[in-house]
């Protein structure tokens, strides 16, 4: 298999080749291998060099066969160092996997690397010091989103079919954006988080992964969902398999569409006209269509964020070794003095603000059966341009230049309903816009349905980025 076959392949269609003896596991990772060496040389999307060998995986598992890597943001797997995309950190090695990992681990998918993340993974652009700006495929003098910005680079350069991901304000959904992909973030409790947290980042943050179709997030979803032993939430289980839904129309919608951020910021036109074309699709297909969002008071998605930083924060204060301050990024430095100071009643308020959050969207879904807004507020953004190791920065005015980029994305991770971006449009030179679709509580399967229709509607499956391992 050559690399430009293989890279035409989405993670189900990998499986079916393999399972048809048209090709072997080993051959599928001797390529991706090949692939991978190819696009990191130019994206820079690997934190380590690959696995040598891949990491143990089931062989008869749904995806098994299927070439993946893990984010940067561990611990995650057993034996494997992370680093959180700092220098200030020398390689966390995990004692063991994941709940999530065991389960990739079980669906049969080999894991060959890990990706690039920004430092503490609290920024909307992948560029650490410690290991440069991560390029994307589509223009490389432009970012690729963040935190889970080397797993985008990767998989729509064509090295992986899907890759993990992590989203604690945006971070599957807007690299997703950024690099025409699919991103979903899970509602709250739908994919395991143990056994060493039972609140991610205060019940915002979520993992899961970025794919090229829409048919491989729902198998990816199947292969992982359901509570973990002892989890603190968990999710309604689902009506059936998310791969069955793809196929059903969801029937009539009540659809609500959005441009205007409830932060105030300035939305670009060719990406606000990307969500608008979205409902006019929908309404086309028979759903109904308004212009409605919930009302949502930005303070309050800002004090629950500040809180949510201090939580990552918190267990660098409590380590028996803390970071070297002269190795951290100037605004790592500040959320650690944030955190220090940061008292049980300001904890006690930040929980107020995320049930105010919670209760307002939580209403909007009782009249409403889905949310379409943009993604992200601009196109895909020059490297430089969010600036972490800025020490002019406050932590508050950081949280304000990365909300000013993408401000959609965060009010659902405090208000836990299911969201996915999907690369219905694209703007100046072909580089991609995303468009977020947001669902009821525990209804995935209504996000799948949807995005199916979508998918056919609106198809991106030919459209490839400037760079991809997929050419000839």
């Amino acid at each position: 298999m050559e690399i430009y076959e293989y890279a035409k392949y989405d993670a189900v269609g990998l499986r079916e080749l393999i399972g048809s003896g048209e090709v072997t596991a080993e051959e599928v990772e001797a390529v991706a291998r090949r692939a991978l060496d190819a696009a990191n040389a130019e994206v820079n999307g690997l934190a380590l060099p690959l696995f040598s060998p891949a990491l143990d995986h089931a062989e008869d598992g749904p995806l098994a066969g299927v070439p993946f890597l893990i984010k940067d943001h561990g611990p995650v797997a057993e034996g494997v160092p992370f680093f959180l995309g700092s220098r200030s950190l020398p390689g966390i090695v995990s004692r063991h996997d994941s709940d999530l990992m065991a389960r990739f681990r079980a669906a049969g998918l080999v894991t060959l690397g890990l990706t690039t993340v920004p430092e503490l993974a609290i920024s909307f652009s992948t560029e650490s010091v410690k290991h440069g700006p991560t390029r994307n495929p589509w223009d490389l003098g432009r970012g690729v989103g963040g935190s889970s910005g080397g797993a985008a680079a990767l998989v729509a350069a064509g090295a992986v079919p899907l890759a993990h991901g992590g989203d604690g304000a945006g971070s599957i959904r807007i690299p997703a954006s950024c690099c025409g992909l699919v991103g979903l973030k899970p509602s709250r409790g739908r994919v395991p988080c143990g056994p060493d947290l039972g609140e991610p980042m205060l019940g915002m943050a979520y993992e899961f992964g970025l794919t090229r179709t829409v048919r491989d997030a729902a198998h990816l979803l199947d292969a992982v969902q359901g509570p973990g032993v002892g989890d603190k939430y968990t999710a309604p289980p689902p009506r059936g398999r998310y791969a069955d839904e793809l196929g059903i129309a969801p029937g009539p919608l009540r659809v609500a569409v959005t441009t205007g951020a409830w932060s105030g910021a300035v939305v670009d036109g060719e990406v606000a006209e990307a969500a608008v074309r979205a409902g006019r699709v929908l309404e086309e297909t028979g759903h109904t269509v308004v212009d409605a969002r919930p009302d949502v008071d930005w303070d309050d998605v800002m004090r629950s964020t500040v809180a949510e930083a201090v939580a990552i924060a918190s267990p660098l204060l409590m380590a028996p070794r803390r970071p070297d301050p002269a190795m951290l990024e100037a605004v790592s430095r500040r959320l650690l003095q944030v955190a220090a100071e940061y008292s049980a009643l300001d904890m006690m308020a930040a929980f107020g603000a995320q049930n105010r959050v919670t209760r307002s969207v939580g209403a909007f879904f009782t009249e409403y059966d889905l949310l379409v807004t943009p993604t992200l507020g601009r196109l895909p953004a020059p490297h430089g341009t969010l600036r972490y190791d800025d020490p002019g920065h406050t932590l508050t005015s950081w949280l304000t230049s990365i909300f000013d980029y993408g401000p959609f994305t965060m009010v659902f991770n405090i208000s836990g309903q299911p969201a996915i971006s999907l690369p219905l449009g694209h703007g100046d030179g072909g580089l991609p816009i995303g468009v977020q679709l947001v669902a009821p509580y525990g209804r995935e399967d209504l996000l799948f349905r949807v995005a199916a229709q979508l998918e056919e509607a609106m198809p991106w499956k030919d459209r490839t980025p400037r760079f991809s391992v997929g050419e000839r």
